[in-house]
């Protein structure tokens, strides 16, 4: 039995336990990546593996490289347990090598300034939209985008002053192999991890906008369009877009956002495991890696405190 093969038994015993966004997720790595490289192969060696890393460092990231190898072994662990494959479990035990990185070549976390901040927030509340309410959540809260699609008025716990944050909102792409093309479609689907479930207090200022709109709108609709249909990222961010160059205000990711609730978390002592849960991150280390890389002034203070 080849990969092809084996691939496809996997594929619909894994769609079984799986949200269909990661089921897609693994579909598009399968048809873009793994089965054009491995799909004809009987047996993978560790040498093949390493071939593809080196062809693949080419193209794409190292990170998308080590997630397609993770469900690349997914198969092949699943092949060797029901006995669909010939080798054993110490087998798949690769030993990749990928090139030496230089741990100071990573990109600068992309955050908006406090003027930025002030200028986006003055014209959401001079200038009330539904749309716009939604920007000004991801200001205040650090929602991901999906998340922040996906939540409507009944995620308002108005009693409590909180966001019940417990599911997203994306566009997925899978390959439908029944008719040999692909397809998107919008899902509204549970949060990306359990520790992504979770309570977000809302600023009083914010409250102040969304109390008196609690009396009179569907609990049913979504918050960003104000209708049952809502929202979809793209859509979303495009407006988002559309706001900064009409403020003229540099642009920067919708993700921007979050990184900039996270850094002024933590800028205003809000200490890392409470900046972590509400930010929804599956651990602290996360939160340490993404946002904790002390500068020049801080290494500056450490050296002097230790000999002054």
């Amino acid at each position: 039995m080849n990969v092809y093969e084996l691939a496809d038994i996997w594929c619909e015993d894994k769609e079984l336990y799986v949200k269909k966004s990661s089921m897609c997720a693994y579909m598009l790595m399968l048809e873009n990546h793994i089965l054009p490289y491995f799909g004809e192969m009987e047996t993978v060696t560790e040498e093949d593996v390493q071939s593809y890393v080196n062809l693949k460092l080419k193209t794409i990231s190292k990170k998308s490289i080590k997630d397609s190898l993770i469900v690349l072994r997914m198969i092949l662990k699943f092949g060797i347990k029901r006995k669909l494959y010939r080798l054993d479990l110490k087998d798949i035990e690769f030993d990749i090598k990928f090139p030496t990185e230089n741990m100071d070549s990573g990109r600068k976390l992309e955050v908006h300034n406090k003027e930025a901040i002030k200028i986006l927030t003055d014209y959401i509340v001079d200038n009330f939209s539904f749309q716009n309410l939604g920007i000004l959540i991801a200001i205040q809260t650090g929602m991901r985008i999906g998340e922040i699609c996906a939540m409507q008025w009944s995620d308002v716990d108005i009693d409590s002053g909180v966001f019940l944050v417990e599911k997203t909102r994306q566009r997925i792409y899978y390959f439908d192999r029944s008719i040999n093309q692909r397809k998107t479609v919008l899902l509204t689907d549970s949060t990306k991890t359990t520790h992504s479930n979770r309570e977000i207090p809302i600023s009083k200022p914010l409250l102040k906008i969304i109390k008196p709109l609690m009396k009179i709108v569907n609990p049913n609709c979504f918050i960003c369009t104000n209708t049952l249909r809502g929202t979809e990222p793209r859509t979303f961010r495009n407006h988002y877009k559309r706001v900064l160059n009409l403020l003229e205000i540099p642009y920067l990711k919708f993700h921007g956002l979050r990184h900039t609730f996270a850094t002024t978390c933590l800028a205003a002592g809000i200490d890392i495991k409470t900046t972590s849960v509400l930010l929804g991150h599956s651990n602290i280390t996360t939160t340490m890696n993404i946002y904790m890389h002390p500068g020049r002034e801080e290494k500056q203070k450490a050296i002097y405190k230790l000999f002054k």
